[in-house]
């Protein structure tokens, strides 16, 4: 239903939804996101991309279960949250449910994953001018 994958090296939390949630369902990613999470060591300020594209929109049962598990103050807060999804009308549940500033929609998986690491990437790789005087 889902896979969750920490990628140290850019400091990322990578999800992808396959199916849709039930209240049960939510209880038990919310435990195995939360464990997952220590057991790798992260820690807030890490950036979030959620690839929803094979799940669709979720039932409102599930809805309020995410919000119970891991709404606002009950999991370590993301520097910044790319959603992934071409659904229309998961984007607007997602607008209503998610209104960090520093979360974006992405139709893309690339394009999310340049925008929560792009400019890191790009100053990493840059070569600094060499000044002579």
């Amino acid at each position: 239903m889902y896979e969750i994958n920490f990628r140290k090296d850019v400091n990322l939390l990578d999800i992808s939804w396959h199916g849709l949630f039930d209240a049960d369902d939510v209880a038990a990613y919310a435990r195995d996101v939360k464990a997952r999470f220590v057991a790798e060591g992260f820690s807030p300020g890490y950036r979030l991309r959620m690839d929803m594209r094979r799940s669709a929109v979720q039932p409102q049962e599930a809805v309020a279960a995410f919000r119970t598990h891991l709404g606002e103050g009950l999991f370590p807060r993301a520097s910044r949250i790319a959603i992934v999804t071409a659904s229309v009308i998961a984007k607007l549940q997602v607008r209503r449910e998610m209104t960090q500033p520093y979360m974006r929609i992405f139709t893309q998986a690339d394009e999310a994953f340049v925008w929560l690491i792009g400019a890191e990437a790009v100053a990493a790789t840059t070569p600094k001018p060499h000044v002579v005087a």
